[in-house]
Order: structure tokens, then sequence, then C-alpha cells
């Protein structure tokens, strides 16, 4: 794959782009979940409820921002912020493509998560994430976030992450 390359932008969360990859994270980690745990897939009529049930208008300006990444010009990853407080954002839908995988996108998508936090004024970024994603708990260690308790009750969360971010530059802030 020598010469293709990563591009990010926000993109609305509601874009034919970030629905595609909506519906490709969600199936991927609902089907996840129900194979390890019941040994079947997400039921169609139950996928379809919950993918429609959770819009991601919370990703949108002024107190979100979803990226999306292209690779080679295709849609091909995505990673949302959303403010939780006035210095605390959340890290959501961190997601690429299993074809794409190990081609660079992951950090990329999630330092352009960062950028739109701390341009939302957060200093600091949080996530949650289960047990049994395994890749996505690698990659988050690898890029500076560090563990710590809940702060949610999300049903599904296993995992919580946290790091401090550090000013835009050129930017001050009180």
């Amino acid at each position: 794959m020598a010469g293709m390359t990563w591009t990010i932008a926000p993109e609305p969360y509601d874009s034919p782009a970030a629905a595609a990859l909506w519906r490709a994270y969600y199936t991927e980690v609902s089907d996840r979940w129900y194979l390890l745990h019941e040994g079947r897939r997400t039921d169609p009529d139950e996928l379809e409820r919950r993918i429609a049930a959770v819009t991601g208008a919370e990703l949108r300006p002024p107190t979100g921002q979803l990226a999306v990444g292209r690779y080679n010009g295709t849609p091909g990853g995505s990673a949302g912020v959303r403010l939780l407080d006035a210095d605390t954002a959340e890290l959501t839908r961190v997601f690429v493509l299993p074809g794409l995988r190990g081609t660079g996108g992951a950090p990329l998508l999630v330092a352009a998560a960062e950028l739109a936090a701390r341009g939302l004024g957060a200093r600091r970024i949080v996530l949650d994430t289960r047990a049994d994603l395994v890749e996505a708990r690698a990659l988050y260690a690898r890029l500076g976030y560090t563990e710590t308790g809940p702060h949610n009750t999300d049903p599904y969360a296993e995992h919580w992450f946290r790091k401090e971010l550090g000013p835009v530059r050129g930017v001050s802030r009180p």
C-alpha cells in the first residue's frame, strides 16, 4: 500500500460517509459482544433499532465534532469528541475499517479528535471501552492514555481512560 495516504477532516455526523462508518463500527462491536457472550451475532432488527437510535447528534458543533478519515480518498475511519463539561471531552466512535487497520489511520484519527477537543476548550479527554476490545486498549495506552476509574455508568464499559491535553499552540486560556 505504498503511496497511500490518510486525510482527516471534520465531517457532519449525519453525512453519508459518517453514517456508513457508524454502521460498520456498531455492527462490529455489537457482533463481537454477542459472539463472546452469547455465541451469536446481533439480531438484525436490534442492530437496525440501535443504529437508528444513536444518531451521533452530540458530535456536532459547538459541543462536539466528528472527524472522518479517508484512505486514498475513500472513507475508512472516524473519531469523535463531545464535551462532558467545560474542561472534559469524551472520545468516541474511534474506528478504522478492518481492511485498513495497520495503515496508521487510528493514531491520526485520535490526534484529530484531541485537537478538536482542545478547540472546544477541553483540558482533558476521557473514554471508555470494553475488555474484549484489546486492540483499542493497546492503542490508547500507546497514545498516552492512562487507565482510570469510571467516569460513566455505561453497562458495557469495562475500562476507562484519561489523558491530559496540552493547550493549543498560540491559544491561551485562563
